[in-house]
């Protein structure tokens, strides 16, 4: 093969690989609000986890925050799940052992009623960022147990004054639907 011809095929070579690289790109900026969401959504499970260890390391296993705190941890594999199905990273948990424990059990309860609002309030601003129907449908379960079990367990705490109990299905919060 002669010189021009070779330079010729290396040009079309390398035509070709900018086109697919250019190609590719958008491709890439379109994952982008998944990957984000995925990350807010660990990060913010990440931090209900420290706070409600906060909460057992301060007043022992104490009840919705015993279960919750399980369920978060389960909620953080879910998104992890999701995000090495894509190959992406994710940090370790910044907030394991730099939360301080409310100062009353009744100031615990009131802080996992803010902390599950701000998780569903989270999931409507992410949920609408998102057209990736496996995302979302974590993101979507994920809110719902934020809803349906963790909120309300945690405002029948302060509505007993935060007095732990057991609330219906045995301390859980679950009312029926998706385990969460």
């Amino acid at each position: 093969m002669n010189r021009v011809a070779k330079l010729s095929l290396t040009a079309a070579a390398l035509a070709g690989f900018a086109t697919l690289s250019l190609a590719a790109r958008p491709a890439q900026q379109s994952d982008e609000p998944v990957r984000a969401a995925l990350l807010a959504a660990v990060d913010d499970e990440y931090l209900a986890e420290a706070t409600y260890q906060a909460v057992l390391d301060k007043y022992g296993d104490v009840p919705p925050f015993s279960k919750i705190i399980q369920a978060e941890r389960r909620h953080q594999q879910m998104v992890k799940a999701e995000l090495d199905r894509r190959g992406w990273s994710y940090p370790a948990n910044r907030y394991t052992g730099k939360i301080a424990a409310p100062a009353s059990m009744l100031e615990a309860c009131q802080t996992g009623v803010k902390a599950e609002m701000a998780n569903i309030a989270l999931y409507d601003r992410l949920l609408p960022t998102i057209d990736d129907p496996a995302a979302k449908d974590v993101l979507t379960r994920l809110q719902w147990a934020s809803r349906e079990n963790h909120l309300p367990a945690f405002q029948r705490c302060v509505d007993r004054g935060g007095t732990p109990g057991m609330g219906p299905g045995g301390g859980s919060g679950r009312r029926g639907g998706w385990q969460g």
